[in-house]
């Protein structure tokens, strides 16, 4: 689906669940902006306080161009669509003060900076809770807010990825873990924990009209990820790539296919499927750990073989009708291009304003509600593209306040927001 595109109209008449909810986003990156997005999809009106240059997200690469010239990255393009942007320079008395005068007006204020600097710059809860006591504080962090042996410590991704031992599933002896495996996997999931955080709370203020703050770690949110990593060395296996079960890839005659068999009922539709009944009277696989010792010596070659005149779309789809799970190990542009991912709207498209005639993709929201229309979802905004906009509606200010705090660099009225 398109930016400004509707899909299944006749449910728009519901609203959305978030309705009326709204979002001040002192955030950065992606582990606190995929989050707010998510809230936006669901109706929130997220207004996003930037730095007057932009957040560190507008500098990833790749990137594109904005009606302006200024370069958008990566990461700011797919956490950032739905969203409105104020440029407020933070470090400065003035731009504190206005945010202050602002945050009464929301339910709920975001950060998402490493532990400590948030207090820094005069806006941590205590301070906020005190022009506003229903206040809900979000705080993504990559270690927390208490102090523990790692506070203050900065972190990405792959930072908590790999401490919370998600690098430490199928190790390859002599060779280093692969980092980021499934790209910023610490960021959307932690950002996943602090949306479910924000819905508690919001439930529990309605019920007693008191704020709180919702304190999410990457480290803490990573380690949550690994459960079967965790539970598996409790129980005797040192990594889950041990772990007795048919679970990998396999080759087709276009690329692989994934294959997980866990039971003896699986075992025996598969060797019926790939033409080897004769394993389901075979004592040397009678048991998962029996097959996974045998993989490469039995199982894998006779499932390839199979599979060697198949697609692998052909080969899973298959398996799926034996009642086996498997599925096809997708590039990204299978992805974009998945009639299933499409029919489910899970590719958002947003045209570029550059030179390059290829739409920005972007997922979709992965949460289908029966009663709520998917989209339309709005583009991205250019940096301080609504400060004048918000400041004028939330605080009043007129245009001759509005210039003079422009030139005095405590706001950027930029990205087309006329005064």
């Amino acid at each position: 689906m398109r930016t400004g595109e509707v899909v299944n109209p006749e449910v728009a008449r519901y609203g959305r669940p978030l309705d009326g909810v709204r979002v001040l986003a002192i955030e950065q990156m992606q582990a606190m902006p995929y989050g707010t997005q998510l809230l936006s999809r669901f109706g929130a009106d997220v207004v996003k306080i930037e730095p007057l240059n932009g957040e560190s997200g507008r500098g990833a690469l790749p990137a594109m161009i904005d009606p302006y010239g200024e370069a958008v990255g990566s990461t700011f393009l797919r956490n950032n669509l739905g969203k409105r942007s104020v440029a407020v320079d933070l470090k400065s008395a003035a731009g504190r003060e206005l945010v202050l005068s602002l945050i009464p007006k929301f339910d709920i204020v975001c950060e998402n900076f490493k532990s400590g600097t948030i207090d820094r710059l005069g806006l941590d809860y205590a301070t906020v809770a005190a022009v506003h006591p229903s206040v809900i504080y979000v705080s993504v962090s990559g270690f927390g807010r208490d102090a523990g042996p790692y506070y203050g410590l900065p972190a990405y991704a792959p930072v908590a990825e790999g401490m919370a031992g998600l690098y430490d599933f199928k190790p390859e002896p002599g060779r280093p873990p692969v980092t980021s495996p499934v790209g910023s996997l610490g960021d959307t999931a932690t950002s996943m924990f602090a949306v479910i955080g924000v819905l508690a709370a919001l439930l529990h203020r309605a019920k007693t009209g008191q704020g709180q703050i919702v304190d999410v770690s990457m480290y803490d949110a990573m380690v949550a990820l690994n459960d079967a990593g965790i539970n598996y060395w409790s129980m005797g296996i040192d990594n889950a790539g041990n772990a007795p079960l048919i679970n990998h890839a396999f080759n087709a005659s276009d690329g692989y296919f994934v294959v997980q068999v866990l039971r003896r009922a699986q075992f025996e539709l598969l060797a019926d499927l790939i033409d080897h009944p004769e394993w389901k009277a075979d004592a040397s696989l009678s048991s998962p750990a029996q097959w996974l010792e045998q993989l490469d010596d039995v199982v894998r070659p006779a499932i390839e073989k199979w599979a060697s005149n198949r697609t692998k779309l052909e080969a899973a789809r298959e398996l799926g009708r034996a009642g086996i799970a498997s599925g096809p190990v997708h590039t990204q542009a299978e992805v974009a291009s998945d009639p299933q991912v499409r029919s489910r709207n899970m590719i958002v498209e947003m045209d570029r304003t550059d030179a390059i005639d290829r739409p920005i993709l972007s997922p979709g929201n992965p949460v289908k509600l029966s009663k709520m229309a998917e989209g339309p979802w709005s583009r991205i905004p250019w940096c301080g593209e609504h400060t004048a906009e918000v400041l004028r509606t939330e605080l009043g200010l007129g245009t001759d306040e509005l210039e003079r705090l422009a030139a005095q660099g405590v706001i950027r009225l930029g990205g087309g927001d006329a005064t």
